[in-house]
């Protein structure tokens, strides 16, 4: 099957390497500055690995970053209309769900390049990627105690399973930032990279996996990622929770905080 990717508007999406085989999936900053998530930008990244499994003259995905940093997270106004909207939140849970699952799941191998912050939804599929390389000056950030929700996304999925639970719970309770140097001297990424060389080493490992045997490297993919799939209900639990918060209090004074740059008094 080949798909028609002219129908994403937030992922700008090309074609390179051996044979054209390797999608390099562009993350939009339609604001100029960082890409972040609003309602189409959430459906299109939870959407988009189900179409890279289903091309079969794809072989691999690079997942990428446009402007300043690889993503900003949730648009305030979608995170706004979780808080307020039930209808909304409960679209955006199920599509959540969904992009971990759908990540997890596509079986061709995954590489992301992360540069700049990286936050949110993108940060989801950045970390669970079969192979992530970070810019040594990236700064990684689970933003979801600052913003007053339980950290869901993908957090409780893979966090623990990288960098053990002790590192996991220091920088997910306290929202601390992460560096792309110290993500791989914990185990975070697989590889940190001077930022002049984070696209070219991405394109190179994307490449070397799109030339070697495909059914082996899906299926020792599919096979380590029963690692993931075990944690799934450790996963499904923290995410309610997270949606829980998003109609509670916290995130109120958490939203407010973001929009007018200051600390957050819960």
């Amino acid at each position: 099957m080949t798909i028609d990717y002219q129908r994403y508007q937030t992922l700008h999406i090309t074609r390179r390497g051996p044979e054209d085989s390797v999608l390099d999936i562009q993350m939009r900053a339609l604001n100029g500055k960082l890409p972040t998530a609003g309602h189409a930008g959430h459906r299109e990244l939870t959407e988009i690995w189900r179409d890279v499994g289903a091309d079969d003259s794809v072989r691999c995905a690079v997942l990428r970053g446009e402007g300043l940093g690889f993503s900003g997270g949730g648009d305030l106004a979608l995170v706004e209309d979780m808080a307020t909207d039930f209808e909304v939140r409960t679209r955006v849970w199920k599509e959540a769900r969904d992009l971990v699952y759908n990540v997890i799941n596509c079986d061709k191998p995954i590489v992301s390049a992360l540069h700049g912050p990286a936050v949110g939804a993108g940060l989801v599929a950045g970390l669970l990627a079969d192979i992530s390389i970070a810019a040594k000056s990236a700064k990684i950030v689970d933003g979801h105690t600052r913003l007053g929700v339980a950290a869901g996304d993908h957090a409780a999925i893979v966090w623990p399973l990288l960098c053990g639970l002790a590192k996991a719970k220091y920088y997910l309770l306290l929202c601390e930032a992460v560096s792309g140097e110290e993500a791989e001297r914990i185990g975070l990424v697989s590889l940190a990279v001077e930022e002049g060389q984070l696209l070219p080493k991405a394109y190179e490992v994307a490449d070397k996996l799109a030339l070697g045997s495909q059914t082996a490297i899906r299926w020792t993919k599919y096979s380590l990622n029963n690692w993931l799939r075990q944690a799934g209900p450790a996963f499904d639990t923290s995410l309610a929770l997270e949606f829980m918060g998003f109609a509670g209090p916290d995130v109120k004074e958490g939203l407010a905080s973001l929009r007018e740059r200051r600390s957050p008094k819960f």
